[in-house]
């Protein structure tokens, strides 16, 4: 499917931001640990958190939709998986595989992921290896480099400290949600602090966890007690895009309600307002353990930055679109540190590049990075997604702010943010 979009004059309205993916996918899992039903509003009903709800009614757990973003999750106790009678597809999406074979790793059965084409080219060593160090037993494709995987039944795993190699929420997730199930406790430790969902919702559902700096402890529970309610914020990586619109088309004024304000996850608003935009955090609450927040943007001149590594977990996923930032900031804008990019849903230091040239944009690619000299004049042109939601998203981004553009392959949206198209005519002033 392709998707044409016009140049845009200006930006004005308020949106509800769809429920954060990270914390969507979470809710199920944990919530299918548990001892009594838990109730879920504003889950994002996209196509990478329905692949998690799939997986875990197959793994015995009962998912009932209530209505397009409501839900309720009822499990059997923590030990109460049972063996899927069929092959566990994870679709598109790394969470859903990585996380979930870190949950299955301890249990008692038999169990094979796979995911789509793309899905199966992303690195799976980096969970299996530790999950080995544990005594689990996870096999896969390509010297167990690649899905699918199969778990085998080890007859029990043991906690280890872990020192991981990359700053990665989907591995320390993996390695604490295989630590439930493991007989002694479980650390592991970050060269760099990622986002801390994981640990937040453990806590919600009564495990004991401990941090100290970068390293976070979890002790096996017997059970996990579950919140009667899990109301999920909005999803900053999705707010992103409407962060850099409003800011980069003059006179735009845009509110975004119910942000997850995470400040493992405020990377990108942190780095907008260090190269001069003008957002603020409104009506600041609590949705059980995650911070949230209603941001109002408004149309601002930027400055180029440097971002080190050191903050690019907290706005991986945003980097797309903060290079469509760059291109219309005064001075050079630099990434470093960001090669984690290259193995996402698509190799995203390249095909933002490419995408972004075909406008007119001039980008130096580097091995872990970016480098853009701004300001610049873009043209319109023909696009593709390359099977990449947040590519899809950033160049419409561009062609919103300049000349407009068409996107083959734009349905990939589904994966994290189905109705984003249909916002831009919310938000569009003619």
């Amino acid at each position: 499917m392709s998707e044409k979009i016009k140049s845009i004059k200006v930006l004005k309205g308020t949106i509800n931001i769809p429920g954060d993916k990270s914390i969507s996918h979470r809710s199920v899992m944990l919530g299918g640990l548990a001892d009594f039903p838990v109730k879920v509003t504003n889950f994002l009903p996209s196509a990478d958190c329905l692949s998690t709800a799939s997986c875990m009614r197959s793994l015995g757990v009962s998912v009932k939709r209530l209505g397009p973003t409501e839900l309720v999750v009822k499990g059997n106790g923590l030990r109460g998986l049972t063996e899927p009678a069929d092959v566990l597809d994870a679709g598109n999406s790394g969470t859903t595989i990585r996380l979930l074979t870190g949950l299955l790793a301890g249990q008692p059965f038999f169990s094979v992921f796979t995911g789509d084409p793309s899905l199966r080219r992303r690195p799976m060593g980096r969970v299996i290896t530790p999950l080995a160090k544990m005594g689990a037993d996870v096999r896969g494709r390509g010297n167990s480099r690649y899905a699918p995987l199969a778990i085998i039944p080890t007859g029990g795993i043991k906690g280890i400290e872990y020192v991981m190699p990359m700053a990665s929420a989907q591995v320390k997730s993996a390695i604490l949600l295989a630590g439930l199930f493991a007989d002694g406790e479980t650390s592991v430790t970050e060269p760099y602090l990622s986002r801390d969902h994981t640990e937040r919702m453990l806590e919600a559902f009564g495990v004991k966890v401990s941090r100290e700096h970068l390293t976070v402890k979890v002790t096996p529970p017997k059970t996990l007690t579950a919140p009667e309610h899990i109301d999920v914020p909005g999803d900053i990586s999705s707010a992103a895009f409407w962060l850099v619109a409003a800011t980069i088309i003059p006179g735009s004024k845009v509110t975004l309600k119910n942000v997850g304000v995470n400040p493992t996850r405020t990377g990108i608003i942190d780095c907008l307002i260090s190269m001069g935009a003008n957002i603020t955090l409104v009506n600041q609450r609590l949705a059980g353990e995650e911070p949230v927040a209603d941001l109002v943007v408004e149309a601002a001149e930027l400055s180029g930055v440097t971002l080190e590594a050191e903050i690019i977990p907290r706005l991986i996923d945003e980097i797309p679109v903060l290079a469509v930032a760059a291109l219309f900031a005064k001075g050079q804008t630099i990434i470093r540190g960001a090669e984690e990019l290259r193995v996402k849903e698509s190799d995203r230091l390249t095909t933002i590049t490419k995408e972004l040239t075909k406008l007119g944009a001039k980008i130096m690619e580097t091995p872990d990075g970016l480098i853009i000299d701004g300001p610049q004049q873009l043209a319109a042109a023909n696009c593709e997604a390359h099977d990449d939601h947040r590519i899809a998203m950033a160049v419409a981004v561009a062609g919103m702010a300049s000349s407009g553009i068409e996107i083959e392959g734009a349905e990939c949206v589904a994966i994290s943010y189905p109705d984003f198209f249909n916002e831009i005519n919310t938000l569009r002033q003619e």
